[in-house]
């Protein structure tokens, strides 16, 4: 992929050279959020090609898609340099874009928000921005404390034990792996070729561009998991039934103290299965990494994936925005 230049400003390619350079930057903040790292926006980066530019010394990421520029994140550096970095991207991206509607930071951490608008109203999904912006309240990420996830102690957490107990009872001889790319990639595929059947099978008509188009990024994320797994310092757990690969996780470390669920994917057929290996991986990232707090991502804004989320009462729910440019 060749550089892209708007104005004075040279765009570089978001590829493994970025992966250092990024991670720098990110360490300056220690955010918890699910979307600040170099791997989670390398897996997912399907819609178009990711480009970044060191801005008002703050690293800047943006997303090429038809010809139009967007930002994945705000600028990532200290908190003075990312307020005189943010005008100068959103010029860079009038400049460059057709309609103002492509003109937008994405995925912007509570924490960042903060500390550039005059003031949001906690009971309210529009906050000011300076006074040329507006923010909005879009995801959520859900965040849970590793010994709750655990233990799952109390009536609120009787169905998910119910649901593991049962998938232990019936098979009984299941084993429990570290991922190993080269032993457990072709199970991987043939696992999530079927989990697209059938949730295919049982999918709303007016659902069904929605999620073709989401499964088109899953199976790509998922392709870029297994050829740069190492690389991209992942951590994944897979379980066998019958000699077969029926479940996989894979996350990362975020920070010290937080750890994030990229994917999981669970043969439907296998009852609690997803709730034992969520648990099982649980367990390994508190053990093996130490870290004390998960991070499960947002909800995509689909009903069904919050209510599964809140069913694990999170400790923690970290609000993103979106910043446009006022019209």
């Amino acid at each position: 992929m060749s550089n892209l230049k708007i104005s004075q400003h040279e765009l570089l390619p978001f590829d493994f050279k970025a992966k250092p350079i990024m991670e720098g930057y990110l360490e300056l903040l220690n955010l918890d959020t699910s979307d600040y790292t170099f791997s989670a926006n390398y897996l997912w980066l399907s819609n178009g090609s990711g480009f970044y530019s060191i801005i008002e010394n703050t690293f800047c990421f943006f997303l090429l898609v038809n010809g139009e520029i967007s930002m994945l994140l705000p600028p990532i550096g200290l908190q003075n340099d990312i307020i005189k970095s943010i005008p100068i991207c959103f010029n860079l991206m009038e400049e460059n874009n057709s309609s103002k509607n492509h003109t937008k930071i994405e995925y912007v951490d509570e924490l960042l928000v903060s500390g550039f608008i005059n003031y949001i109203d906690p009971d309210s999904e529009i906050g000011d921005l300076l006074e040329d912006y507006v923010v909005e309240r879009t995801l959520v990420d859900y965040i849970y404390d590793c010994n709750d996830l655990i233990e799952l102690k109390g009536n609120n957490f009787s169905a998910k034990r119910n649901e593991i107990n049962k998938f232990k009872r019936i098979h009984p001889d299941y084993l429990l792996e570290t991922l190993d790319v080269e032993k457990h990639s072709d199970g991987i595929v043939r696992l999530l070729n079927k989990w697209i059947s059938d949730r295919m099978k049982y999918l709303p008509s007016d659902q069904t561009e929605l999620f073709i188009d989401g499964i088109y990024s899953e199976r790509l994320a998922v392709k870029r998991m297994l050829d740069y797994y190492s690389e991209l310092d992942l951590i994944g757990l897979v379980i066998i039934i019958d000699g077969k690969v029926q479940g996989f996780t894979v996350g990362e470390r975020i920070n010290e103290d937080t750890a994030s669920v990229i994917v999981e994917k669970t043969d439907f057929d296998i009852l609690g299965c997803a709730q034992f290996i969520f648990r099982e991986f649980v367990k390994k990232l508190s053990s093996e990494y130490g870290v004390s707090r998960i991070n499960v991502g947002d909800d995509m804004g689909f009903e069904n994936l919050k209510k599964v989320k809140m069913s694990y009462r999170p400790s923690l729910m970290i609000p993103k925005y979106t910043i446009y440019k006022r019209q």
